[in-house]
Parts: C-alpha cells; structure tokens; sequence
C-alpha cells in the first residue's frame, strides 16, 4: 500500500450515521451512484432509528462538506441482523472501507448479542463475496431473479456469531 492510501485510510473510520442531513444525504448520494435502485435520504434514516437498525459511514474530512465515501446499514429483528447494502465510492475502493464498514457491523451486532447476520449479493459480485468470506460469512442459499437491472440472482450468506 502507498503512504498516499495509508494516509487516506487512517482518515477513514466508520462513525455511526446520525439522522443529519448532511449524514443522509451524503449516504443517499453515495446510493445513487452505487446501486441502480437507491435507497432515499429518508429510507436510510430507518438505519438511525434504535431497535429498527444502525448505519455506519466513513467521510473524507477533507472535502467540505465531507463526502461520504462509503457506508453500510443493517436492519435488527430480535437477535438478527440483516445487511441492507455496503456502499464504497468508486474512486475510494480497495482502501479497506469496505472492510472497516462490515467488520463495524459485526462488531455492533456481538455488542448487541445478536444470533447471526445475513445478507444478499449479486452472484455475480464477487470482490463482495470474497470480502464477506474474509470476516466469516457462508453461503446458505440463493433468491433466483432476486435482483433487476440486470435480472440476476442473489446468493445468500450468513454469519452466526452465537
């Protein structure tokens, strides 16, 4: 790794997302370059809300206002956690974020004593797949025709923490 990204990623920590605008709109902006279907500021603020689900993002300080250059959220029922997306700015990955985002939400989920975390992704993603094997995630099934624009499949992948 470079001095450059080493520095980049040391200024890159995720925080947990706050019901702000500037939080949620950055992290709908980040959707809306990621995902052919993207979340809105005003979806993603389930991910603040305790008990329903939490966020974590990181920013570039820099910028002003910071822009947010990667985020994931997951949703909470009883002692489940459910990944909803892992977002990283196209010109920020392979600095880690990706990384620090999920294993931010395993650790959240372990002080919240969940029983396990599950996730969908595109077959087809595999830097995902990889990183989601990297911190512990198995496949156990898959949705056919889970996902449009391009009509793909989506495999699922859990982790049980208990």
């Amino acid at each position: 790794m470079s001095d450059e990204n080493k520095k980049t990623r040391i200024k890159h920590r995720p925080r947990l997302i706050t019901a702000t605008t500037a939080d949620l709109e950055g992290t709908a902006a980040l959707e809306k370059l990621c995902f052919h279907q993207p979340w809105s500021a005003s979806s993603l603020e389930l991910l603040t809300k305790e008990g329903i689900g939490v966020g974590y993002l990181c920013t570039l300080p820099a910028a002003q206002p910071p822009m947010v250059t990667a985020y994931g959220g997951m949703l909470i029922a009883v002692d489940e956690g459910q990944i909803t997306n892992i977002a990283v700015h196209p010109d920020h990955r392979g600095q880690g974020l990706g990384l620090a985002i999920v294993e931010a939400l395993i650790k959240h989920a372990k002080a919240e004593r969940l029983a396990n975390i599950t996730l969908e992704v595109r077959a087809s993603n595999t830097p995902a797949i990889s990183l989601y094997r990297k911190v512990g995630f198995v496949e156990v099934g898959r949705r056919k025709g889970f996902y449009t624009k391009p009509t793909e499949d989506a495999l699922i992948m859990e982790l049980k923490l208990k």
